[in-house]
């Protein structure tokens, strides 16, 4: 699958990396705002890539050296009437929902600045790699609105209710090294290193069992928030899916075997 590549519309495309997949955030003369056909476009690679068993890990990444995302096109957003704003709110949403929606792992590459939905777009993925050029934020309420692309949600439980009130009310923008000891980042790596970094990531996680990955990643984003005892609940659902599966049998022999696992990527009987 290396070197294949797929264009979804004039501003986004999807680059194959064996097991991984590269979606590029591709409208580098705008740096990368979000307008409604990239949202749209956006959607339907998610829609795509999510429908793909040989995917088992997804990699957001920037062509614009400045920039990961700046957020919503607000100069297309300035053109809107009250009723186009309406019909437009449910393509935007579907870029924000699609990603965070995938069913692998997903890993930020983050450079340059992430604002608004540009942030919301890193939040929506698991994890997020970034060099010590990334500046990021949620500046919404400067402009009048609120973080519109899971923000709200995303950010409170990366950092804690109260740090992501101080980031949301002051609109405040955010330098790497400062957002890499708030958790806003995960991983912070030397400027122009970050897709590099994000797609060996991606490569050591795509050694391991996809069924496992997506059933690891389900038990996490569904048992979040809840009290324990239902935590333990999904996780017991998300185990059974796994525990009659192909992988889970070639992973066991591999092991006795003392070789490297083929996984066959098969769900059990009651998986999925």
């Amino acid at each position: 699958m290396s070197g294949e590549q797929e264009r979804f519309g004039e501003f986004v495309g999807v680059r194959r990396h064996g097991y991984v997949a590269e979606l590029v955030l591709d409208r580098p003369k705008a740096m990368n705002a979000v307008s409604t056909d990239m949202a749209r476009s956006i959607g339907a690679a998610c829609d795509a890539l999510g429908a793909d068993p040989r995917v088992r890990v997804t990699v957001v990444t920037s062509s614009n050296e400045r920039a990961f995302c700046v957020g919503a096109d607000l100069k297309e957003r300035n053109s809107f009437t009250d009723a186009e704003l309406v019909r437009q709110r449910p393509v935007s949403r579907g870029a924000y929902t699609g990603v965070l929606e995938l069913p692998m792992p997903t890993i930020a590459a983050v450079h340059g600045f992430a604002l608004g939905g540009g942030f919301e777009l890193a939040l929506a993925c698991d994890l997020i790699v970034a060099d010590r050029t990334a500046v990021v934020g949620l500046p919404e309420v400067s402009v009048g609105v609120i973080p519109g692309g899971g923000g709200t949600q995303l950010l409170p439980r990366r950092v804690g209710a109260a740090r992501a009130a101080e980031l949301v009310f002051t609109a405040r923008r955010v330098e790497a090294a400062e957002a890499a000891g708030l958790g806003l980042v995960d991983q912070l790596v030397d400027a122009g290193q970050d897709r590099e970094e994000a797609l060996a990531l991606a490569a050591r996680i795509a050694g391991n069992s996809p069924v496992g990955l997506r059933a690891a990643k389900r038990a996490m984003r569904l048992g979040h928030g809840l009290d324990l005892r239902a935590g333990l609940e999904v996780e017991d659902a998300a185990w059974r899916s796994v525990a009659f599966s192909g992988d889970r049998a070639e992973g066991v022999a591999a092991f006795n075997e003392k070789r490297a696992p083929r996984w066959p990527g098969e769900w059990g009987g009651e998986g999925e």
